[in-house]
């Protein structure tokens, strides 16, 4: 009972878990509403250590507003709801070589030539110096390599979701792409100077504090590159 019980949770799972790709059967997958992104059920506002606040000095007759910064109006991103473009730019190259060798050797013997002044032929074979011998010997070598190239390259638009109290700006950016069946996604969050937005209005992901990038998709492709979830569970619990 409690077999057939497991095997029916299993493969309940499995079948909520390939809906969605049984429902795009027949057509493209279909892309996200255009929403506001603290709105999502996944969205958490972010908090960072701030410093002290320090009201601006009010100058009488001045041409200068507090915390401008250029004489005329800054046309760059300032406040929530104002557009960043994100330039992602990730060219990362890694190749670790680990190779070990390790051997070990020992021997031991221990004999009695002689019990308290007898000799002789019994007690020789049971207390020589070889009657009690032990050796051992043991070795070990392993050699390992990992080489990764990954390269992306995109420019995303994003927007202001947040101030905080220092002037940083959290920006969430996403996009998405869909050439015939397959669809991809691009995910940009993260923490943002206002001095590291440039003229043209744009950020290097380089500058963003606690970045996250994801990039990935679904569709047709995604789905034969996935393996499936009988084999993912048994690669998970497999001892051998």
């Amino acid at each position: 009972m409690k077999k057939s019980s497991v095997i029916l949770s299993v493969l309940f799972l499995s079948g909520c878990n390939s809906f969605g790709s049984m429902t795009e059967i027949g057509h493209p997958p279909s892309l996200t509403r255009t929403q506001d992104p603290t709105r999502d059920t996944s969205y958490r506002p972010v908090t960072m250590p701030m410093p002290p606040l320090q009201p601006p000095p009010a100058e009488v007759a001045s041409l200068w507003r507090p915390g401008s910064r250029a004489f005329f109006k800054d046309q760059r991103a300032s406040q929530v709801g104002d557009l960043v473009t994100v330039i992602v730019d990730i060219t990362d190259n890694a190749t670790m070589i680990d190779n070990t060798s390790a051997t070990g050797s020992g021997s031991e013997a221990m004999g009695m030539p002689n019990i308290l002044g007898f000799h002789g032929k019994a007690i020789s074979r049971l207390t020589s110096s070889s009657a009690l011998s032990t050796s051992s010997s043991s070795g070990n070598t392993a050699a390992g390599r990992i080489s990764r190239n990954e390269t992306v390259t995109v420019r995303v638009a994003g927007t202001i979701t947040q101030v905080l109290p220092n002037g940083n700006f959290v920006v969430v950016a996403r996009q998405e792409v869909r050439v015939n069946s397959e669809l991809r996604e691009l995910q940009v969050t993260g923490v943002v100077r206002p001095q590291d937005i440039t003229a043209d209005n744009t950020v290097t992901h380089d500058r963003m504090a606690e970045a996250r990038i994801s990039y990935g998709g679904r569709g047709q492709l995604t789905i034969l590159q996935t393996p499936r979830y009988g084999q993912q569970i048994l690669n998970s619990i497999a001892p051998f």
